[in-house]
């Protein structure tokens, strides 16, 4: 049926006897190619909603995906890293019943509960997806793609070829692992991919890492039960953070009971009778030599790598069609998520910037807007993105940070405004965790560029800020405004 539909471009001719066997053969050479008006590879956040918006829009599509739909978002992201979030904060609730006046006898937590049912949501939503391509009426194409040596972009999967005017790659990324020759014995631990799969909670994990991926797995990890070391290579976490978050996050992990080793790095792994050993190399920073000290860690049932992520591009061989990537290998886009090559373009992680998964749904729709609906100028606006770190507790920062700011505006026309308290919650609970806040402003009328917030809450307040600071309010904007009480999000409002 879609084979049917993406030939209806191509013109029904008839050959007579008389024409030359090499037009005879160059016709017949074309109708092995299946024609479309765009083509999709990766069924993923960015790929998915810029072929739905597509076919709305009147154009024949295609996606190609070798995995199961909805990428690394649904399958192994986002999604059921959510879930397992919201599962470590009952978890910590219940260290608060008490105090709430609730008597709590022992409880018992099924990881292998919790992931069978973790897992049956997210095939659920592959099925959702799945769906939603039928009812667009969008083929679904199943396998590798790869970028054939053809005149016109043509690609290749499963030995048949497809070519379209407008093709567009958003094939996300991957975790990144270190080799053996790197670190002998690397191969012994998993990435967060491997994080999904495990079939029960281990008892003793290793998290190595500083970035968003890291704070939230070792988190989830500890809060649950597992007792978990965090290795990070400099002196705290999310460095690419407001200095105000970064520290505070930072501190909060060890609060909490995450083993944290800073200046620190895995030297080798080995497997034993009793779980992994770690070798551990650890930077003494008061000594002018980098004297590192070896330390061991033994008995460890899970060692995960959190050191970043890298383009899915391999196979693709976008080398052979001549696109410009960069020392990283990210595809090079331009504002408009136009590649070097006219015609193709790319969106989402693939291309290594803001790599979120509403970023890569609203540049999938601006795309296909300005394809198909001939909004020229119809792209997707990369400021002011707002994000949340899935931490305990969670983060929530859109905007410029502090140093960013001076950097850009310099120091004498920012204006910074920040506060730090223990939210009511916690005002009779024997377990406590900070709140702290903290606006950027610029120039006379003081206008919020950068907004960063850790606390209980600061994920779901988050949103609502942002929509203000997109429009450019100011501090006046925010100080007319009346307060919530008693709520903690009242603080951004009667800031001084």
């Amino acid at each position: 049926m879609f084979f049917a539909r993406s030939c209806r471009h191509l013109p029904s001719v008839a050959v007579p006897q008389t024409l030359p066997w090499t037009l005879i053969r160059r016709r017949s050479m074309a109708e092995d190619i299946t024609r479309l008006d765009f083509l999709v590879i990766g069924g993923g956040s960015g790929g998915l909603a810029g072929a739905r918006r597509a076919a709305e829009l009147g154009a024949v599509t295609a996606v190609v995906e070798c995995h199961k739909l909805g990428g690394t978002c649904v399958n192994v992201g986002c999604v059921p890293k959510k879930v397992m979030w919201n599962a470590a904060v009952h978890a910590e609730y219940l260290h608060d019943h008490n105090d709430y006046g609730f008597e709590v006898g022992q409880v018992h937590f099924s990881w292998e509960t919790l992931k069978a049912k973790r897992d049956a949501y997210v095939s659920n939503l592959n099925r959702i997806y799945r769906n939603n391509l039928d009812k667009s009426k969008i083929q679904t194409i199943q396998g590798d793609a790869k970028f054939t040596n053809n005149p016109e972009p043509t690609v290749e999967v499963n030995g048949k070829k497809y070519t379209a005017p407008h093709i567009l790659i958003a094939t996300g990324g991957r975790p990144s692992a270190l080799s053996e020759e790197e670190v002998p014995g690397a191969s012994l631990g998993i990435t967060s991919d491997g994080f999904f799969e495990l079939e029960s909670l281990p008892k003793r994990s290793v998290v190595v890492g500083a970035g968003y991926i890291a704070v939230e797995m070792a988190g989830i990890l500890s809060t649950l039960g597992s007792k978990t070391s965090l290795l990070i290579r400099q002196s705290g976490v999310l460095r690419n953070f407001d200095s105000y978050i970064s520290t505070n996050c930072t501190k909060e992990l060890q609060n909490s009971g995450i083993d944290l080793w800073k200046n620190s790095e895995v030297k080798s792994v080995k497997k034993t009778d009793s779980g992994l050993e770690l070798a551990i190399a650890t930077k003494d920073l008061e000594k002018k030599n980098d004297e590192e000290k070896i330390s061991t860690i033994g008995q460890v049932d899970c060692l995960l790598w959190a050191i970043g992520r890298q383009p899915n591009t391999s196979g693709l061989n976008i080398g052979g069609i001549g696109l410009e990537t960069d020392e990283r290998g990210h595809i090079v886009v331009d504002e408009f998520q136009n590649t070097s090559r006219p015609g193709i373009y790319a969106v989402g992680d693939v291309c290594g910037k803001a790599l979120l998964t509403p970023v890569a749904i609203a540049a999938g729709r601006k795309l296909a807007h300005r394809l198909f609906e001939g909004k020229k100028d119809s792209k997707l606006d990369y400021s002011c993105i707002p994000t949340v770190v899935f931490s305990h507790p969670p983060i929530g920062t859109v905007g410029l940070t502090e140093e960013e700011a001076i950097q850009t505006r310099g120091k004498e026309n920012v204006k910074i405004y920040k506060t730090s308290f223990t939210p009511m919650y916690h005002a009779i609970t024997s377990r406590k965790s900070q709140c702290i806040m903290k606006l950027v402003c610029v120039g006379k009328e003081e206008k919020v560029i950068g907004l960063h917030m850790q606390g209980l809450g600061c994920d779901e307040m988050l949103q609502g800020f942002a929509v203000a600071i997109k429009m450019g309010a100011t501090k006046s904007d925010f100080d007319r405004t009346v307060a919530i009480h008693p709520t903690s999000s009242e603080e951004f409002v009667t800031m001084r």
